[in-house]
């Protein structure tokens, strides 16, 4: 083992200098990816020259996801406690499914997921878990509605047609998980958005009714905290009322920004997040710990045990339901997704998780500030989000991103909202200053100046 570190530790720090010095690696191709790295599995083991060749090449090939020039995805960036914590779970190698097996880890993740609860505003009997992901999160969420509405179901299954209810820019985990859960994709219901991305509750509650007029069993309602595209924040209080009047479970998809409930300044964005039956958020978005940290939480600890406990005398045979986290979780071997959290969270405080989500915004309000005075772009997005939608030149989302990818230049993602495409940059990465930011558009600006077939694309349409 003490080998294998000094290997880490080397591999670590030639990717901490690649990282500065390249920080979009290069990019090998799909179809030339197992001709240029040897990742081949053979009878014989390799020598120990050509593992560390091998494992080097593989390593530095990565895509670098931790750059201050990657804005690809709603993740991105690395902050060292956090990782540190991460690197310890791994050694440690506890399961999180019982106390007998994780001791006091078990402790850091009660510790986590009652902070949170205080910090969303629910109640007493509030619990939650880690789950492997924000699908799985909202998966869970589903569930526990469905047999909150209908406890039978649990043992006899779906026997009758239930409707569920979410934006048409909410993730697409929804209509995936409405078929894990048996109730269908065809009984999932996109409700229109406002200018801004947001859920129109006056559409909700029409199609409720329009449902239950036709037989339906409506149970649930996904809002969203951030969508994947905009970052919009549906308005709570509105659609919380709705679900009252019908008796539906309102969860609010917080994965993406869901973190702001660490922010005074934009703690607002979620304003009537207490009222909801339950919450999730990605701590390795917003926070920046490493993939996955994935929370669920709910006001109704009574449906988390009910829809996922089921008894193993093999497995469960100390301590109590309590410290058994194994009742209230969706898988049974777990890795340890708290501990990395824990570390930041000990480190820093809550408020310097508040300083690292407020960051972001600041860094979101350079970029807005520096599209808004350029004429050569056209601004999608607006205020208080963390996703910055734009064009450039009328240059091709698609097109511009893409060649931007495969010369190695940035790593950015395009998307659309009501017909239109444009460039998603995130501002999610913490550890990226105001200049990281600016460089972003100066290295774009000189790529498409710098490019022949941009210039065409200039004289086509008409900017030169």
């Amino acid at each position: 083992m003490e080998k294998d570190l000094v290997l880490f530790n080397k591999l670590a720090t030639l990717l901490l200098q690649k990282e500065k010095e390249e920080p979009v690696a290069p990019i090998i191709p799909p179809d030339e990816m197992y001709t240029s790295i040897d990742i081949s599995l053979e009878d014989a083991p390799a020598s120990d020259a050509f593992f560390e060749e091998t494992l080097e090449k593989l390593v530095l090939s990565t895509p670098r996801t931790a750059s201050n020039q990657f804005f690809n995805q709603l993740f991105g960036g690395r902050i060292s406690k956090a990782t540190l914590g991460d690197l310890l779970a791994v050694l440690l190698n506890n399961s999180m499914y019982t106390y007998k097996v994780a001791g006091p880890q078990v402790g850091i993740e009660k510790e986590i997921l009652h902070k949170i609860c205080n910090l969303v505003g629910y109640g007493k009997d509030n619990d939650g878990t880690f789950a492997p992901g924000g699908s799985m999160s909202n998966y869970m969420a589903m569930l526990m509605a469905r047999d909150a509405c209908n406890s039978r179901i649990k043992n006899e299954g779906v026997q009758q047609k239930m409707t569920l209810y979410t934006s048409k820019e909410s993730h697409y985990s929804i209509p995936k998980n409405a078929t894990f859960i048996g109730v269908g994709r065809e009984q999932v219901r996109y409700i229109p958005t406002d200018s801004y991305g947001r859920m129109i509750p006056e559409k909700l509650e029409e199609q409720i009714k329009e449902d239950v007029s036709l037989g339906f069993q409506p149970f649930f309602v996904n809002a969203t905290a951030g969508t994947t595209v905009l970052g919009a924040f549906d308005e709570l209080p509105p659609l919380s009322a709705i679900c009252k009047r019908h008796n539906l479970w309102l969860h609010v998809d917080g994965a993406y920004c869901g973190g702001v409930i660490f922010s005074a300044k934009y703690k607002h964005l979620v304003a009537g997040i207490a009222l909801s039956d339950s919450f999730s958020v990605n701590a390795h978005k917003m926070l920046g710990t490493p993939l996955s940290c994935s929370i669920i939480v709910t006001q109704h600890k009574k449906h988390l045990h009910d829809s996922f406990s089921n008894d193993a005398s093999y497995l469960y045979q100390t301590d109590g339901d309590d410290y058994n986290l194994g009742k209230t979780s969706i898988q049974c071997g777990r890795r340890n997704d708290a501990l990395k959290l824990w570390t930041l969270w000990k480190s820093v405080g809550s408020q310097g998780l508040e300083k690292i989500v407020d960051h972001q915004f600041d860094l979101a309000d350079v970029a807005r500030d520096y599209i808004k005075s350029n004429s050569d772009y056209t601004l999608y997005s607006f205020d208080d989000s963390i996703s910055i939608c734009f064009n450039y030149k009328n240059i091709p989302a698609q097109t511009l991103c893409t060649a931007l990818y495969e010369n190695s230049e940035l790593m950015v993602g395009f998307g659309a909202f009501n017909d239109t495409e444009f460039v998603r940059l995130v501002t999610i990465n913490s550890g990226n200053s105001k200049e990281d930011i600016l460089d972003f558009f100066k290295v774009l600006e000189n790529f498409v100046d710098n490019n022949l077939a941009f210039q065409k694309l200039d004289v086509l349409n008409g900017i030169h």
